[in-house]
């Protein structure tokens, strides 16, 4: 059923960049930047899931630690319920970090090892003077419930848990400042796959008990499909199609995302299916390629996307693609055939 989404979003971000400078010698004056990521436009709408896929290098990641204050930004905005985080000073940010939490992409790195559960779901209850005492063990013991752990774990390590009982652990401890948007950063990519479906229906459990909004990045399309409402494709560090979950698996237009769904394995041995395979890898982000950055491994490329980069814009209702020739259900031959005859390819 598909979910009625409010008018005004939650989160705004416009133009979001990160450029990292490097250089090619001590001496050189001439300096690159690693263009991790690169004007990104896109909003969130409460209790909505948005959910980010692309190759790994593509920025995802430092999009949602930028998102979180986390990072500061060479340039763009994020606006968080109305709220300019970019023009906030670091004590106003803390206050709003109550209402945006993440949970971390490995379940091992990101809890202390030196801290039992208890201390660990508690500590942001603590810092944030929110309970303490009878009070701050009751919300730790519901929290632990409301992930599917009891509490005789409470006083345990994270070491005596399996991968999945610790970011159960570390969903508990995002939950803690009853947040109002998650960004889920790989949250099921270090577990195994019997688990990652726990997880994936643990958090669609806990949006709707919880009224949250989530930001979810993964490599995998299929955990991307089954928890989220939009999906965002990236590539090198930019946005190169959004859409509705079953408007992009259905119709996609961008190749890339043709290619990422055609390398998806059909679970059925006799099933054969044609795919356009990738050539290459992910160009350098600190010397990417002119036009479209993916023309270098794109099957239809032309001389076009050679020679400028295409915009992020509404070919269909809702649906975004960045492409001069997106595969709007006719075949690439054909479209290129009406612009010539137009004269449109030259005159853009």
């Amino acid at each position: 059923m598909k979910k009625q989404m409010p008018n005004k979003p939650l989160l705004q971000v416009k133009g979001l960049k990160k450029h990292y400078p490097i250089s090619s010698g001590w001496f050189s004056r001439n300096k690159q930047h690693v263009r991790a990521v690169d004007g990104l436009d896109f909003s969130v709408m409460p209790g909505e899931t948005l959910g980010f896929v692309g190759e790994s290098g593509c920025g995802k990641s430092t999009m949602g630690q930028l998102v979180a204050q986390l990072l500061e930004p060479t340039a763009g905005e994020v606006i968080f319920d109305g709220l300019n985080l970019s023009q906030m000073n670091a004590s106003d940010v803390r206050q709003v970090r109550r209402d945006l939490q993440l949970v971390f992409q490995d379940p091992y790195s990101s809890l202390n090892p030196r801290m039992s559960v208890f201390d660990i779901v508690a500590e942001p209850l603590q810092v944030h003077g929110l309970a303490k005492g009878a009070e701050l063990k009751r919300e730790v013991l519901r929290l632990l419930d409301a992930v599917g752990l009891g509490e005789h774990h409470a006083g345990r390590f994270p070491h005596e848990f399996s991968g999945g009982q610790r970011q159960r652990i570390g969903i508990a401890r995002a939950l803690a400042l009853k947040p109002r948007l998650i960004i889920c950063d790989e949250p099921v990519s270090a577990l195994d796959v019997s688990i990652q479906g726990q997880i994936l229906n643990l958090l669609k459990d806990l949006q709707e008990q919880f009224q949250l909004t989530y930001i979810f990045i993964a490599h995998g399309l299929p955990s991307v499909k089954h928890i989220s409402d939009r999906i965002a494709v990236m590539y090198l560090g930019k946005i190169v199609e959004l859409a509705e979950q079953e408007e992009l698996f259905s119709r996609p237009a961008h190749p890339y995302t043709e290619a990422l769904l055609e390398a998806v394995p059909i679970p059925d041995p006799e099933m054969r299916r044609q795919r356009k395979l990738l050539s290459g890898e992910l160009p350098n982000p600190a010397n990417p390629p002119s036009g479209c950055a993916f023309h270098p491994r794109c099957p239809y490329a032309a001389e076009l996307c050679r020679k400028a980069a295409p915009k992020l814009t509404e070919h269909r209702q809702g649906h975004w693609t960045a492409c001069h020739f997106p595969l709007l259900g006719e075949s690439l031959d054909v479209q290129l055939d009406k612009e010539a005859s137009a004269g449109e390819v030259e005159s853009r």
